[in-house]
């Protein structure tokens, strides 16, 4: 659509996440939600790519028969099954149902920078894969043989299916709460909740000395799905706050639900995972961790707490702290091409 001669300035009182005005061009100035334009600095800040770290030493620990054992390898297995499909579906809400409603500009400059980021995340679960010598196939194929990871996806795609109509618009109370559900399916459960017992499973690989390369990836990728999170969470408040009414009681139940419904199909996935237990974490104590990290989430967005269960795993709230690492942009060894050195 042509975009309107107008003398009209832009006012910031104008400016929403949905049902904004003058969305056709990016102009980030006067800025309303700077919650969005600080996660775009920091993700630009911590931008990372997965060939930059070494996968030597999980290559001789995966070939080896005496480092891991049949649990640790199945274990390890079924998580990158559900990575390698979970970030191709945040890019396909990110790039073909989130983008085109969003009216705030620098809410739009965010989710490019995020829409890249789930790439970079594509590639190196890719780059896991490849180094390791796995079978492709299994692995890129376990989200329809495994039913845990198959039921995880189906609740994301199912509920989303309205937003990715191409004649889906907001601007109803009933449409707005449909985009709002899918933000909170999106970034509470798939981002905020599904993600973490996977991420948990990899750091424990990390405490043990194992396959420490793909976990340092993993550690990053962590990074960026809080930011992500945040982000969402950020997103979700504001709606709320400029759409009066969308935020009902019927609704706050409904999300209640859908949430309790994540955490069964998370604690659900870790029993798959390790039906025996690994480094001393079993699918109880995920159990529990789970419901630790949903009430979380729940508050963040102004709901009850539904668990009051205690962390199992209190070293997973360091284990996002990079500070406590190698400082990744120190020891990496990195040639970017810049200007004149780019060869067309």
């Amino acid at each position: 659509m042509p975009i309107a001669k107008t003398s009209k300035r832009i006012d910031i009182n104008q400016r929403r996440v949905i049902n904004g005005a003058d969305a056709d061009v990016i102009q980030l100035y006067p800025m309303k939600h700077a919650f969005a334009w600080q996660a775009y600095n920091t993700g630009n800040a911590n931008h990372w790519l997965p060939t930059e770290i070494s996968m030597q030493k999980d290559i001789e620990q995966w070939k080896s028969k005496n480092v891991l054992s049949p649990d640790e390898r199945q274990a390890f297995e079924t998580v990158l099954g559900f990575f390698t499909t979970a970030d191709s579906i945040a890019a396909n809400n990110v790039v073909l149902a989130f983008y085109k409603h969003v009216t705030s500009p620098e809410c739009r400059m965010y989710l490019l920078r995020q829409g890249y980021e789930e790439a970079i995340h594509t590639h190196a679960y890719q780059y896991i894969v490849e180094s390791l010598g796995m079978d492709e196939s299994k692995i890129f194929n376990m989200y329809r043989e495994v039913e845990a990871i198959y039921e995880k996806d189906n609740l994301v795609l199912s509920l989303n299916e309205g937003v990715f109509d191409p004649h889906f618009k907001t601007g109803t109370l009933e449409n707005d709460q449909k985009f709002l559900e899918n933000m909170i399916v999106f970034s509470v459960i798939m981002e905020g909740i599904f993600f973490y017992s996977a991420f948990a499973v990899m750091f424990g690989f990390q405490r043990q000395n194992k396959l420490v390369g793909s976990a340092e990836q993993i550690q990053y990728i962590m990074r960026d799905e809080s930011q992500h999170l945040n982000f969402g969470i950020n997103m979700i408040n504001a709606i709320k706050t400029e759409i009066p009414g969308v935020w009902s009681k019927d609704f706050q139940e409904h999300i209640i639900e859908l949430i309790r419904r994540g955490v069964v199909l998370e604690y659900t996935f870790a029993r798959e995972v390790f039906p025996k237990g690994i480094f001393g974490m079993n699918a109880e104590a995920f159990k529990q961790y789970i419901e630790h990290i949903a009430d979380r989430r729940l508050e963040r967005i102004g709901l009850p707490r539904q668990y009051e269960s205690e962390n199992p795993f209190p070293w997973m709230s360091e284990a996002i702290d990079l500070s406590k690492e190698k400082n990744f942009f120190e020891t990496r060894v990195t040639e970017y091409q810049v200007g004149g050195a780019l060869e067309w």
